[in-house]
């Protein structure tokens, strides 16, 4: 019968991340193998499982293993078209693909590369754990890069920790890959939220940075010259090699990852060549400091 001890959890890097081996994901886990890996993912933060063949069902029934499917997050009426695909029917699915049927997209954010984000930031709840898996992929390129906020938050000067504790930041999504929202327009039918700078982790109980290049834009409490002087440090900070982990897709790679605790980002490819990645989320809850 197979159980925990058949588990093997490798390490992918200094930064984080660890691929799983000997777990298929088409099978109903046993408790204690579940428990095993949340404990690799609560340490390593993304764990990467090879030569996967799960279906849309699997992929769901294994991922409410560690909480409540989340939604996916609706774009707001003049927004639509950026987030929404012709063959995303499930709401809980989002297919991140350059694919197109009768040239209408299949899914969305499919082209070029991606700023480093956190998945839902902008929202009240971001969401808490995030699920993928490569079902077509490009020749080469669209790497995602995933940033441990952990060891981000650790290396941040402690007169910069003390200026900024207490501080929320405004994390805003206009469904766009790589451009910050120009905040001298109208944001109110935007999607956005304010968030603490630095959280405390619900499961973890350790401190993280909580920005990114993407979503987060503005400091509460400053002035626009000083929030885009010290934005700009963080963006820069929380993106420095020595707290990445760069994963390169195979087709039947799933990857995990703590939405929480880390940030991720995807490098440019062909935009001629086919890309399709299916997503699946936890539900979040409000995050505090």
């Amino acid at each position: 019968m197979f159980d925990a001890t058949d588990i093997e959890i490798v390490p992918l890097g200094s930064a984080c991340g660890a691929e799983i081996r000997g777990v298929d994901l088409k099978k109903p886990l046993p408790q204690e193998v579940v428990d095993k890996i949340q404990k690799a993912w609560n340490e390593h933060l993304v764990l990467v499982f090879r030569g996967q063949d799960v279906t849309q069902e699997d992929q769901l029934r294994f991922a409410a293993n560690f909480g409540q499917l989340g939604a996916r997050k609706q774009a707001p009426d003049q927004l639509r078209d950026r987030a929404e695909g012709v063959l995303q029917l499930d709401p809980r699915v989002l297919l991140v693909s350059n694919m197109k049927q009768g040239g209408v997209p299949i899914g969305a954010f499919g082209d070029g590369d991606m700023w480093f984000h956190i998945d839902s930031g902008y929202s009240e709840r971001p969401y808490k754990y995030t699920f993928l898996f490569g079902v077509a992929l490009p020749s080469t390129g669209g790497n995602t890069m995933f940033s441990n906020m952990y060891k981000a938050y650790d290396a941040l000067p402690e007169d910069l920790k003390r200026k900024l504790t207490g501080r929320k930041a405004l994390h805003i999504h206009e469904y766009k890959r790589s451009e910050k929202v120009d905040l001298n327009t109208d944001i109110s039918k935007v999607p956005h939220w304010y968030h603490p700078v630095f959280i405390t982790h619900p499961k973890t109980g350790k401190k993280a940075l909580f920005v990114d290049r993407l979503m987060t834009a503005r400091l509460e409490g400053f002035s626009s010259e000083e929030s885009d002087e010290i934005l700009s440090f963080l963006y820069e900070h929380g993106e420095s090699r020595q707290f990445i982990y760069e994963h390169e897709w195979q087709l039947g790679d799933f990857v995990m990852w703590d939405n929480l605790a880390t940030i991720h980002a995807r490098t440019d490819f062909p935009r001629h060549e086919n890309r399709l990645l299916r997503r699946c989320a936890i539900e979040g809850e409000p995050v505090f400091e």
